[in-house]
């Protein structure tokens, strides 16, 4: 009898421990967040950095040595000349957010989150420390530049339809998370001195455009992150979807604080999120220019810009199964207004 209770006591932990796994393995498979977990792969490389003009402009990574076409070699080396430069072109990326905010050295403030369990309460929660960058090809959780454009005579400045964000092989989707911001830092003539030309620097005040490329696009594993934890039910795998709104970060705070994923809103924790519209939002294989000034807003002379790509942890399509691949950021500046059909883009 004795042994009959002891096998129906070990049965019956036997088929809780059972139980158990079961429900920790529906919750581990049915678990979304963005801000990829920390154990997931969240790295993209190698990265391909292009930058173009057509029309009449030219273009420089360093103020003096002038081209058509900046390529990852250009930006990375341009502080053999330019020794002030601070550009940060990393062998991966990884998700950071940001509102736009330039402080007075002309730099973007981007915040790197990360989602961990807390220990107490199993939820997962949201930490945000700013990530600041540096002169690198080797280090840095996204890419920022400097490039300088020079044009005769005043004009509108545009970003043709063949700037994209791709992925060379497999689509993973995290292209869908990406942005793009152009911060306007100064002007002046070409007949100023490479000194005063390199040291542009209008700091606060500097205008601010962001991009988010392709946000009609999602993928089956997107559409669920929108829903848990996002609570968006509106959202369909593939094209002709409505853009999504999102709160950026802008300042630094602790996991002690508790802030869950679906929390991270303007409208929860305005002390930490603010709500970001980007001035520029295109569908996947947008066909017309967009503008990046108001009518011959670009200046005839030199005019200073500096460029941050990132993956945005904050987009619904920052999800686990997005991360990893092969990215190419292109970008090509006219003072043309062109349109061209879809077919025109590859390259």
């Amino acid at each position: 009898m004795a042994n009959q209770k002891n096998n129906g006591r070990k049965q019956r932990r036997l088929l809780l421990t059972l139980l158990l796994l079961l429900a920790a393995g529906v919750f581990l498979g049915t678990a979304s967040f963005a801000w990829f977990t920390a154990n997931q792969k969240v790295t993209i490389s190698p990265i391909d950095v292009n930058v173009s003009t057509s029309s009449g402009i030219q273009i420089s990574a360093d103020g003096s040595n002038w081209k058509s076409v900046l390529i990852n070699s250009d930006i990375t080396g341009a502080s053999a000349t330019y020794t002030a430069a601070v550009n940060q072109v990393p062998s991966t990326l990884e998700p950071v957010s940001t509102i736009g905010d330039v402080d007075a050295t002309g730099k973007m403030k981007m915040f790197l989150g990360q989602v961990i369990a807390n220990e107490t309460t199993g939820d997962f929660v949201l930490s945000a420390t700013q990530s600041v960058e540096t002169n690198t090809t080797a280090s840095g959780k996204f890419i920022a530049f400097d490039i300088f454009l020079k044009n005769e005579s005043n004009e509108t400045l545009y970003m043709t339809p063949n700037s994209r964000v791709t992925f060379r092989n497999s689509d993973s989707g995290i292209k869908n998370a990406t942005r793009v911001a152009f911060v306007t830092l100064g002007h002046t003539t070409t007949s100023d001195s490479i000194a005063n030309i390199r040291a542009l620097n209008d700091g606060t005040s500097s205008t601010v455009k962001i991009w988010e490329p392709n946000y009609n696009v999602h993928t089956a594993d997107g559409v669920a992150n929108a829903i848990s934890p996002y609570g968006i039910t509106t959202l369909s795998q593939g094209t002709s979807n409505a853009w999504v709104p999102y709160s950026g970060v802008k300042a630094e705070f602790a996991d002690t604080l508790g802030i869950k994923r679906e929390q991270a809103t303007q409208t929860l924790h305005s002390e930490y999120f603010t709500d970001v519209n980007p001035d520029i939002k295109t569908v996947e294989g947008y066909t017309t220019s967009q503008t990046l000034t108001a009518a011959n807003g670009l200046l005839a002379g030199i005019t200073k810009m500096r460029i941050y790509m990132w993956v945005e942890g904050q987009d619904v399509d920052c999800e686990n199964n997005a991360s990893g691949g092969e990215i190419s950021f292109y970008l090509q500046f006219s003072i043309v207004d062109v349109s061209i059909t879809s077919q025109s883009q590859g390259g």
